[in-house]
C-alpha cells in the first residue's frame, strides 16, 4: 500500500506525494511525471519495482505544482527552474538519508536536469543514479511533431500563442467534454502504433486535473531549456535513457544527445512507441530502472546487524 504525504513548499504550494516501501529502504527511487500529467502515469512501474525489489527500494511519486492533486501556484513560478527547486525540497522531505535514483519522463526529466544545474552540491550528495524517459536536454530543438519543418514551425507558433492565453487562466481546469473531443489528437500526439484505451483515459484524466496556468505557463521554459553541459558533469552516475522511435515530442535525437553527454548511459530505442513509454513499453522502462537500481544497490553498504 502506498502512503500519501504532503510537502509544503516555501511559497505555500502543497505537493501531493505518494510513497511505497519502508522509509529506511536502502535506496529511494523518485519518479517524476511529464507536463500536464500526474504521478499515476507510473502505476505499472510501481507494481513492477515492488515485485523486483520488495522492501529494498522505496518508490516515491509526486504531482508537480499545478498538476494532479498538488495546488496551483503563481504564474511567475511556472518554470523548470522552480520545479528543480521543488525536487530538492522533495528529496529533503521524503528521502532525508540514503542514495536516491531520479527517474524523469519528459518535463520530469528536464526537472532532474534543472535540479542538478541549480543545486549541484545537493544533487551530488544525494543522487546515485538517473533514468531519462522520453525527455530532452535541448528544449524544442528536435521537436517537429513528425511533420515537415514548415508545418512544425506553424504548430509551434500556435502552441506558444495558445500557451500564453492559457497561462493567464489561473487555477481553472480544462473542461472534460473538450478533452473527450480531443482524445484522437491526444492519442496521435502522445502514443505510437499501439495504445490501450485505459491509457488514453488515464492521460485524459490527468490533463483534466492540471490547471490551465500550468498547461500554459510551463511551455516557455520547456522550449528554452538547454542542459547538455550540466549532464556532461554527471557522467560518473549509472544511467539509462529510453525513447520511442514514433515519439513526436522528444524524438530519438533527444535521447541520443543525452546518451552522448553521458557516455555510460544505456540507450534504448523502442520501435513503434511514442512519447508515453511507461505505458506503451512498461517492461522496458521498468527493466531499465531496475538495472540502474541494481547497480546502485550493489554499492550500498549492508546495514550492521542489530546488537
Amino acid at each position: 500500500m502506498s502512503k500519501q504525504l504532503e510537502v509544503r513548499l516555501p511559497d505555500g504550494v502543497s505537493l501531493h506525494v505518494e510513497a511505497t516501501g519502508p522509509a529506511d529502504a536502502q535506496v529511494t527511487a523518485i519518479l517524476l511525471h511529464g507536463w500536464t500529467l500526474d504521478g499515476r502515469a507510473w502505476h505499472r512501474q510501481l507494481a513492477g519495482l515492488r515485485e523486483h525489489f520488495g522492501d529494498s527500494v522505496r518508490v516515491v511519486t509526486y504531482d508537480a505544482r499545478g498538476h494532479g492533486r498538488s495546488s496551483c501556484m503563481a504564474l511567475r513560478t511556472a518554470t523548470l527552474a522552480q520545479l528543480g527547486d521543488d525536487l530538492a525540497a522533495v528529496v529533503d522531505e521524503v528521502a532525508p538519508a540514503g542514495p536516491v535514483v531520479l527517474v524523469g519522463h519528459s518535463m520530469g526529466g528536464m526537472t532532474v536536469m534543472e535540479y542538478a544545474h541549480r543545486h549541484p552540491e545537493h544533487f551530488a550528495a544525494r543522487t546515485a543514479g538517473l533514468v531519462f524517459v522520453s525527455t530532452t536536454a535541448e528544449g524544442h530543438t528536435h521537436t517537429a511533431y513528425g511533420l515537415s519543418p514548415r508545418i512544425a514551425r506553424l504548430i509551434r507558433l500556435a502552441e506558444t500563442t495558445g500557451a500564453g492565453v492559457l497561462a493567464r487562466c489561473g487555477s481553472w481546469r480544462p473542461p472534460r467534454a473538450l478533452l473527450r473531443a480531443l482524445r484522437p489528437s491526444i492519442r496521435w500526439m502522445l502514443f505510437g502504433d499501439r495504445c490501450e484505451p485505459s491509457d488514453i483515459r488515464l492521460v485524459t484524466s490527468a490533463v483534466a486535473r492540471a490547471s490551465l496556468r500550468s498547461i500554459g505557463g510551463f511551455r516557455a521554459s520547456i522550449g528554452d531549456q538547454h542542459r547538455l553541459a550540466t549532464l556532461a558533469a554527471l557522467a560518473h552516475l549509472p544511467a539509462a535513457a529510453l525513447v520511442g522511435d514514433r515519439d513526436r515530442l522528444t524524438p530519438p535525437p533527444c535521447a541520443e544527445s543525452i546518451a552522448a553527454a553521458l557516455p555510460a548511459t544505456e540507450l534504448t530505442v523502442c520501435p513503434g512507441a511514442g512519447h508515453m513509454l511507461m505505458m506503451e513499453r512498461p517492461d522496458e522502462v521498468t527493466g531499465a530502472l531496475a538495472g540502474v537500481l541494481r547497480r546502485v544497490l550493489a554499492d550500498v553498504p549492508e546495514a550492521a546487524p542489530a546488537a
